[in-house]
């Protein structure tokens, strides 16, 4: 007999290239980690301390399509390297951070912008604009095994057959092990936590009935429409 008092959540889990699922624990997001992507967005690329935010585990979704979110007209699309741990810990060594790493995936981080820019404004977090349902399409999470460690290889983005966003994964100003190492100074990581790793420039809006191309140099690629 079951001591809860409502039926637990069923675990979030993300497919596992040539079978299995790795379960979520958390999902940490770095903001502003590619320099061009930095300008865009009006702010100065200079190398300042990483700033993270979150979304839900459950916002994560391998279906392959993402429902158009309601109280918005301004959605846009950010193509990310998706990381998984398979163990964690605090105060992490750099020299020692990759070891943490499960494997990679290809990734979206969908953002309402509109409400995103308004709680910018008043200083306010940003999960109304980041952390909605479905809001991180992912791709299949390869092992490190079979990629090895991916610190460099071009990551695109199209949206019907057209290139929206280009970069290349050395253009991130904070490298996977720095982001792994930086984060254990100030959360415990565990095995199941996932860190999306930032998007290149070229960020825009999509619609309902838009086909999203992603790829990743080494890694594969993503097809989500919009629905």
């Amino acid at each position: 007999m079951s001591d809860f008092v409502i039926e637990p959540p069923a675990a979030v889990t993300i497919p596992v290239a040539g079978g299995g699922e790795f379960p979520v624990r958390r999902v940490y997001c770095i903001g502003r980690n590619y320099a061009a992507h930095a300008i865009e967005m009006g702010h100065d690329p200079d190398r300042e301390p990483p700033f993270f935010f979150q979304k839900n585990p459950d916002n994560l979704d391998a279906s392959g399509e993402f429902p158009y979110p309601p109280h918005t007209s301004d959605v846009h699309h950010e193509v990310e390297l998706t990381v998984a741990l398979k163990t964690g810990g605090t105060n992490i060594p750099l020299d020692k951070a990759l070891d943490h790493v499960f494997g990679y995936a290809v990734s979206l981080d969908m953002t309402r912008r509109d409400l995103q820019g308004e709680a910018k404004k008043l200083g306010r977090p940003w999960e109304i604009g980041k952390a909605f349902e479905r809001s991180a399409p992912v791709g299949p999470l390869v092992p490190v095994e079979k990629t090895g460690h991916l610190d460099q290889g071009r990551i695109e983005l199209f949206v019907n057959g057209e290139l929206r966003q280009q970069g290349d994964l050395n253009q991130m100003i904070w490298k996977v092990p720095e982001m792994i190492s930086y984060l254990s100074e100030y959360f415990e990581l565990a095995p199941g936590d996932v860190i999306m790793s930032g998007t290149p420039s070229g960020v825009n809006a999509v619609v309902r009935g838009d086909r999203m191309h992603c790829r990743i140099e080494g890694l594969g690629e993503l097809e989500v429409v919009v629905v």
